[in-house]
């Protein structure tokens, strides 16, 4: 994961964990996430850690990201010990991974495997840009050893992708989930993203339809959010577009739960839609499940035992802190119990299988037997011990979350 991060306190040198971090090594399944910051433009939307040739400057560059890469695979080894646990998936994201030519991306994972020791049956994920791939690099991709893939279509609509600022061509995305099926990928994600300024409802109704033609086993849906400091935020400041209205946003949500669970993919998380409990990102389940990671890359986001710590952003700085044989983190924070349980609570509630009742305090539980009261939560579910959002609650999740954490 990567993105913006609070302040914090300062990294060894050699990237050592908290001595109570370091004991809870193994209580927790182990991810590793690999951040590839590198992009061919850059989105009017965008506010990820990414950089674009022209932005990149001196001291980085793509060809000399893979063997950094590896060499923080190799530090994370000897932080860890082996006390870890193999690791159950791997996620490289971006930017865009597939930049990096396959070889590349599958040299870090054989440093992963090497390094850390990938569990049989692994997932690995890759994003990918549909301007980026094509048959031949799809099944080097797949031979590899990347087990699925994820697939950035955000919209099938032409006037919607240039608000965007998105170059591939309609039509695309779901030409690669054809393609990719066809190299052996039996995992395919596409990503979408609605309420973008002058889509409209049948602009999101042919996105939607458009996706479940491709016919992958998962589906993400985001509603658009203005980022400060994006060219979209300025557009919309300038008032040449339209801020995205928040009706606007909840009737999008309900048109994609009733489209997407028609053609037989169900929520499992507030924004991610699959076919079967087969067909869910794993490495994300163990993000919002209490899992543990090491996030590499510039920019990157870890977590290991209670301790979160946060890698420099610009592939530069990064370059030189691996150049010299230190840990590449900014900062860190060692999370308390409290705060690990509120962590907790916020991002099972996110889910379809809801958050258990017994890990709320008093003022939590009354908050949510009102969420019941108010159709937010089901009064079914809570009356068995779980506080699980109802459809209506789903499109109000930050502000029950906010509620039973207060």
């Amino acid at each position: 994961m990567a993105g913006q991060a609070p302040d914090g306190q300062p990294v060894p040198a050699d990237g050592s964990l908290p001595e109570a971090s370091a004991a809870r090594l193994g209580a927790a399944p182990f991810g590793v996430y690999v951040h590839v910051p590198f992009c061919l433009t850059r989105c009017g939307y965008c506010d990820f850690n990414t950089y674009t040739a022209a932005e990149l400057g001196s001291g980085a560059s793509r060809d000399s990201y893979p063997a950094l890469a590896i060499e923080e695979i190799r530090l994370a080894a000897r932080v860890l010990h082996g006390q870890a646990g193999p690791v159950q998936t791997v996620f490289f994201g971006g930017g865009t991974p597939t930049l990096l030519p396959p070889g590349q991306l599958a040299a870090i994972l054989r440093a992963i495997d090497a390094e850390l020791g990938l569990a049989p049956g692994a997932e690995v994920t890759a994003e990918a840009n549909p301007e980026t791939i094509d048959p031949r690099s799809l099944a080097q991709l797949r031979d590899g050893g990347v087990t699925r893939l994820s697939v950035g279509m955000q919209s099938a609509v032409p006037h919607v992708l240039a608000v965007l600022e998105r170059v591939h061509e309609p039509g695309r995305p779901e030409q690669c989930i054809a393609w990719a099926r066809a190299a052996g990928f039996a995992r395919l994600s596409l990503d979408l993203i609605y309420g973008t300024p002058g889509e409209s409802d049948a602009d999101w109704q042919a996105s939607l339809d458009a996706a479940l033609v491709a016919g992958p086993d998962h589906i993400s849906a985001y509603s658009l959010i203005v980022e400060d400091g994006t060219r979209l935020a300025a557009r919309i400041r300038r008032g040449e577009l339209p801020a995205p209205d928040d009706d606007v946003l909840a009737d999008r949500y309900l048109m994609a739960d009733d489209r997407l669970a028609a053609a037989g993919l169900t929520w499992y998380e507030v924004s991610n839609w699959a076919a079967g409990p087969g067909s869910r990102c794993r490495h994300n389940q163990l993000y919002w499940t209490g899992g543990d990671w090491w996030g590499v890359g510039p920019g990157a986001h870890s977590h290991v035992g209670g301790t979160r710590w946060w890698n420099v952003r610009h592939p530069a700085a990064y370059a030189r802190r691996i150049g010299a044989g230190a840990s590449p983190g900014q900062a860190r924070e060692i999370l308390t119990e409290a705060e690990q349980a509120t962590e907790r609570i916020m991002l099972a509630t996110r889910l379809a299988a809801g958050c258990p009742v017994a890990d709320l305090g008093p003022a939590g539980r009354a908050a949510a037997q009102q969420g019941a009261a108010d159709g937010l939560v089901s009064d079914a579910a809570l009356a068995e011990g779980t506080v699980l959002l109802t459809r209506h609650g789903r499109l109000l999740a930050d502000a029950v979350i906010r509620s039973i954490t207060d």
